[in-house]
């Protein structure tokens, strides 16, 4: 199979009614050197019907395939497995691309190419009346890891990152059994640990948040998934970020805490948590009415 520059990944489950506007987008891309890989997370209506119509056009290179419902970082972990691209860009299937996008990911790809400090580039999202998502801040250019982006640079908003895929594979999703979330910041936290990534002010991935997206109802998935939430937070409560926003993640740690213990495994030490744990404790308490 050739090589592809780019990965397009698109993790779905009953959002066939969806796909069609980022099909078209791909379609029209100015560079066509990416693969498009959809894994189907258990769908129970019409997307295997429809992504057979895309493939069976023949104007892109699309490959499919389908999985018992695990929630969308299996979904992530599958892509990356079956990958040819040199990078992996995670696109929702409610969401599209401007017709650059590849174009731009390619030059600003060549910008660091080789340089292994770099796990890849990301540029910005934006809403599809063109609007930053975030707002618009003025900057050009940002070499820096995921978390001095977010608590050094206050950078808002979220990023469309293009990693390399050899990457993600140094990095996967943990699989916690009976439990079908885990947030994507949790992996970009961890690559922030050994490598950097070159962002840039271009927008090169269209969005919009459904109310039937996981967005919409992220605190009911983390409830749902505690283990990982957890472990998120307690990933973050040890990274180097300012104070403020370790008592926010302290807090959260034990908000999503079922039980209120701290085993060893989750590192949660320090008397900011003797101020965290009945904060946490209470939102948990009126949340869970």
């Amino acid at each position: 199979m050739k090589k592809a520059l780019v990965t397009i990944f698109t993790p779905t489950y009953n959002r066939g009614y969806t796909l069609k506007r980022l099909y078209d987008s791909l379609c029209v891309q100015t560079d066509k050197n990416f693969e498009w890989i959809i894994v189907d997370d258990g769908s129970i209506d019409d997307t295997s019907v429809r992504v057979k119509e895309f493939i069976s056009e023949n104007k892109i290179n699309i490959r499919y395939f389908a999985q018992l419902n695990g929630g969308k970082h299996r979904a992530i972990n599958h892509g990356v497995k079956e990958a040819v691209g040199e990078l992996f860009f995670i696109v929702d299937s409610d969401d599209c691309l401007p017709h650059d996008a590849i174009e731009t990911i390619k030059r600003e790809y060549d910008t660091i190419k080789g340089d292994i400090k770099f796990a890849g580039i990301s540029g910005l999202k934006a809403y599809f009346n063109g609007a930053k998502v975030g707002g618009e801040e003025k900057w050009s250019t940002i070499d820096c890891n995921s978390l001095d982006l977010r608590y050094r640079h206050k950078v808002r908003g979220d990023m469309a990152e293009v990693m390399r895929t050899d990457v993600f594979r140094e990095f996967p999703f943990p699989e916690i059994d009976g439990e079908k979330f885990c947030p994507e910041a949790l992996i970009w936290n961890r690559i922030a640990t050994k490598y950097l990534i070159h962002h840039f002010y271009n927008k090169i991935y269209l969005c919009e948040y459904l109310p039937d997206g996981l967005t919409a109802k992220i605190a009911r998935l983390r409830y749902d998934s505690p283990k990982v939430s957890m472990l998120y937070y307690s990933e973050l409560f040890n990274s180097k970020i300012p104070l403020k926003h370790k008592i926010k993640a302290s807090i959260n740690f034990w908000r999503f805490n079922p039980t209120y213990s701290s085993q060893k495994s989750y590192n949660m030490r320090g008397f900011i948590n003797l101020f965290c744990i009945p904060i946490g404790k209470i939102i948990r308490l009126r949340e869970r009415k």
